[in-house]
Formats: C-alpha cells, sequence, structure tokens
C-alpha cells in the first residue's frame, strides 16, 4: 500500500473479526513500525502492553466504557500504549525544557499511535485509539510500575466494516500561508 492511500483511507474500525487471529509475526512487524515514530530527544518513552489472551482481553475490556467495550469485543489483540513519565519534555536536572512542560509525552505517543494504525492497515488490520478506560483500574491491571501510565487502548482485528471517511473542513479553513 501506498503512503497516501494508506493516510486517506484508513478508519478507525469498531467490528471485528473474532475468529481471524492476528500472527504474532505480523504484530511484531506492526509494533516495530510503530516503535520508528519520532519522540522528544529520541527518549523512546512509549510501550506497548499486547493483550492477547482471552483471559486478558476480557479484563481489559471490564476496564472500559460499555460503548468502547462493545466496539473492541471482537478485537483478536487490544493493544494497551504507555509512556514513562518524567522525560518528554525534561531536562536531566528534572525541569520542563519548554512552556508545554509534560505535554510532550502525549505528543509522542500520539505519533506512536499513528505509526501503529498505518502500518495495521497497511497489513490489512483496523484500529481504532481509544482514550476513554477506568484509569484506575487499567493500570493497575496492567501492574504498571509509578513511572508508566496509559496513554491509549487499541484495539486491533481483521475488520468487519468499511465505514466511509467522516467530512474534513477545506483546506482553505485548516492553513494559512505567510
Amino acid at each position: 500500500m501506498e503512503l497516501y492511500d494508506a493516510i486517506y483511507t484508513r478508519r478507525s474500525i469498531r467490528a471485528f473479526d473474532p475468529e481471524k487471529p492476528v500472527a504474532r509475526e505480523t504484530l511484531d512487524k506492526i509494533i516495530s513500525a510503530a516503535q520508528m515514530a519520532p519522540s522528544w530527544k529520541n527518549t523512546q518513552t512509549a510501550d506497548f502492553i499486547a493483550a492477547v489472551t482471552p483471559e486478558m482481553r476480557r479484563k481489559v475490556l471490564e476496564a472500559l466504557p460499555s460503548f468502547n467495550a462493545n466496539s473492541a469485543a471482537g478485537a483478536p489483540v487490544i493493544l494497551i500504549l504507555t509512556a514513562r513519565k518524567f522525560r518528554a519534555g525534561y531536562e536531566r536536572d528534572g525541569s520542563y525544557t519548554t512552556k508545554k512542560e509534560d505535554r510532550w509525552e502525549m505528543f509522542d505517543s500520539g505519533l506512536t499511535a499513528q505509526n501503529l494504525c498505518l502500518a495495521a492497515w497497511n497489513e490489512g488490520l483496523g484500529t481504532c485509539i481509544m482514550g476513554i478506560y477506568d484509569e484506575d483500574r487499567l493500570p493497575a491491571l496492567l501492574e504498571l510500575p509509578e513511572d508508566r501510565y496509559v496513554t491509549a487502548v487499541i484495539p486491533m482485528g481483521y475488520p468487519t466494516q468499511s465505514p466511509n471517511a467522516p467530512k474534513r473542513k477545506a483546506l482553505e479553513e485548516k492553513v494559512r500561508y505567510v
């Protein structure tokens, strides 16, 4: 798939074929591509937890609100994207580098998530970036250390739907050339 084709055709998928598993080699290939996303001073703070067993997927689904759990229920893989705290946007002495303070962590996580979603689409897999989950229950379930937090939950699998692209604003509304 060509890059522009992937960008223009990738959609958030909320219905997956539960009978069609994702091969470990394919998942590794996708995560490897996600790791190539740039990050603040190459800190590479994004890490992944892949819920692939039925038991772990069920537990993750229980930490999602019903509308997200329903969308992710058929996914054979639920990826949890995490970030390391106090790295992106910081100097070695712990002070912030810019007025954006620690928001670089989420920026870096977003870059990683987009790489992951485009790589998955290239492999014929659908994804949906979910930001609403129980922010106490999910990290406890995953036994995340204190220096990490969940930035997104991304179900992945072979799509059983093909949603249309939402309408985009005109370019003239979105860019100003100076």
